[in-house]
């Protein structure tokens, strides 16, 4: 979007409504993986569980559980895996309309191995996958029928290769000519690409982002030289022309941050299980009170609250709050629901 600023504190989230066709209120955009969670060390076998996982569809049913409209795409493989992807984002009542399947390459895997009780090791088999060549077709036809309010990408695609790479910024030319607001959430991923390359490649973004997440040590790979703490890095980043930067400090909660001022919000104490997927779920949240015309304090609140829920159930998605459970965190400990 990133021209017509609005002056007060809120990006607002009316983006991409002009026009006859009305869109989605979120489209995602990246690769979606078959998960299998292992109980302990992988060498030693035992069993695990399948589901799935992808950073920007972990987002898409966090939204869609909190009732937005929200479509994802991309490129999964023609075998089992591959259905299994689709059937599950379709059972969360995410569209997978603008979904496409290659025959000639396998869904990519992802192994979570728990080593200790708050460390995992996660495991890639994505290379080659359909989900790191997807095609531009897919996205075009999503711009070119009805464009959605919200385009999220990651730092996570374009690592994937230079296909991916290309159709992610095909996809960031299309938002801007469509008025669409855009959200990048850096998640850097040190076994996909160096520091380096991902400062180079995030930062060549940047004139087509309004509004950037990322945590504390992922905020310089947005900037050249040092970056200082990160409310002088993300005001550096307000100065480059994006409209709001949110910066996430794990236990310690979050800030954002926009021309007006900033805000802090700590995290929602909760007893922690699994502090994967915590991110997505907070950029779920953070985006369905921006859809619902929040103003800053509500946005950290709400992102405070699923991402709350996100670490407080096993896996990447499947503890993603509906809106109508985001009260129980207020609840008293012993609290049984009848």
């Amino acid at each position: 979007m990133r021209n017509g600023a609005e002056p007060d504190d809120a990006i607002r989230g009316d983006a991409g409504r002009s026009g006859p066709a009305v869109g989605p209120d979120v489209l995602t955009f990246g690769e979606t993986m078959v998960a299998l969670r292992g109980s302990g060390p992988l060498r030693l076998g035992g069993t695990m569980q399948v589901s799935i996982a992808g950073a920007e569809s972990n987002v898409a049913i966090g939204l869609a559980r909190l009732g937005h409209d929200v479509h994802w795409s991309g490129t999964v493989g023609d075998d089992e895996a591959g259905r299994l992807v689709l059937r599950t984002l379709r059972a969360e009542g995410v569209g997978v309309g603008g979904a496409a399947t290659d025959s000639g390459a396998p869904t990519g895997l992802i192994l979570f191995e728990p080593r200790l009780p708050d460390v995992t090791r996660v495991h890639y088999y994505r290379t080659g996958s359909a989900g790191s060549r997807p095609g531009a077709s897919a996205i075009e036809r999503a711009f070119a029928t009805a464009p959605p309010r919200v385009l999220h990408l990651t730092g996570i695609t374009p690592a994937l290769g230079p296909t991916a790479r290309a159709t992610a910024r095909r996809a960031l030319q299309l938002a801007c000519g469509h008025a669409t607001l855009v959200c990048l959430d850096v998640n850097f991923r040190a076994r996909l690409w160096t520091a380096d390359e991902a400062g180079a490649v995030l930062r060549e973004w940047l004139p087509s982002v309004d509004l950037v997440i990322a945590s504390d040590d992922e905020l310089p790979l947005c900037l050249p030289g040092p970056p200082g703490d990160p409310g002088e890095g993300a005001a550096r980043l307000l100065d480059l022309g994006v409209r709001e930067v949110v910066v996430t400090h794990g236990a310690a909660g979050a800030t954002a941050f926009t021309g007006t001022g900033s805000r802090h919000r700590p995290a929602t104490p909760v007893r922690a299980v699994d502090p994967v997927g915590a991110g997505d779920a907070f950029v779920a949240g953070y985006l369905s009170a921006l859809l619902d015309g929040a103003d800053l304090a509500g946005r950290l609140a709400r992102a405070a609250a699923t991402g709350a829920f996100a670490v407080a159930s096993a896996g990447d998605w499947e503890g993603a709050p509906t809106r109508a459970e985001l009260g129980l965190l207020g609840a008293p400990p012993g609290t049984v629901v009848r």
